[in-house]
């Protein structure tokens, strides 16, 4: 069974919208299994404290270290073979090759951060890695969380109906995905292109392709130059 330990001062916050649509239905079947930690309740005073005042002065407060060292050493034992992952927009990009990689897995677990972040010690004691879902800033990693664990289990085994849709997902192939339309026939006086509607599975196939092409090209220049390389080399 896939498995998601998550770590956060808001437990609350889950399962949230992962106990919808597919994802909560897999989580109600039992394909996939969500733990959270409270990260307070490993604090060592009435308070729980979790943060302190950064070293070196500056603004906000920074989660400590040694409460953060508990809190995973609770959600993850020795032997446990799941990544340990930080939430953090400094992080390595969370790309659909990656999203494939950990749910081939066993799992993550998955630290979401708050403040101005974490006690670097606990990332190099622990061996977490840093995922970012994008290059903005948001209040904590508990959203971040959410997409990346959203990522991973609709890839899980008889999670998705067709599991065939997701080959031809943006990203799936190096490209953004093509367009996509449905009935009716003719809205507000925009048509279906002829193509989709001829039967003929090898045009629509061929302008699928164009058209993912098209996209890429005009919106991510920087796939796109992967993939024209990969194509040509």
């Amino acid at each position: 069974m896939w498995r998601a330990s998550v770590l956060t001062i808001f437990p609350e916050m889950f399962p949230g919208a992962l106990g919808m649509s597919l994802a909560g239905k897999a989580l109600t079947s039992g394909t996939w299994a969500l733990d959270v930690v409270d990260i307070r309740a490993h604090a060592a005073d009435k308070h729980r404290t979790v943060d302190d005042t950064p070293a070196g002065g500056g603004p906000g407060m920074v989660m400590k270290a040694d409460v953060l060292a508990r809190a995973l050493d609770t959600a993850s034992s020795p032997d446990d073979t799941r990544p340990r992952l930080l939430m953090s927009p400094r992080g390595m990009p969370l790309t659909q090759a990656r999203v494939a990689t950990l749910a081939r897995g066993a799992g993550a677990v998955i630290l979401c951060g708050r403040f101005e972040g974490v006690d670097e010690r606990i990332i190099e004691s622990r061996n977490v890695s840093e995922i970012s879902i994008g290059d903005y800033v948001l209040s904590g990693g508990e959203v971040a969380a959410f997409a990346l664990i959203d990522a991973c289990v609709r890839l899980l085994p008889g999670v998705m109906g067709q599991m065939a849709s997701a080959d031809e997902e943006s990203f799936a192939q190096g490209l953004l995905e093509y367009p996509q339309y449905t009935r009716p026939q003719v809205f507000e006086g925009r048509g279906i292109p002829e193509v989709l509607t001829s039967g003929d599975h090898a045009k629509i196939a061929a302008w699928r392709r164009a058209e993912a092409e098209r996209l890429t090209r005009e919106r991510r220049p920087d796939l796109w130059e992967v993939y024209r390389q990969r194509k040509t080399s």
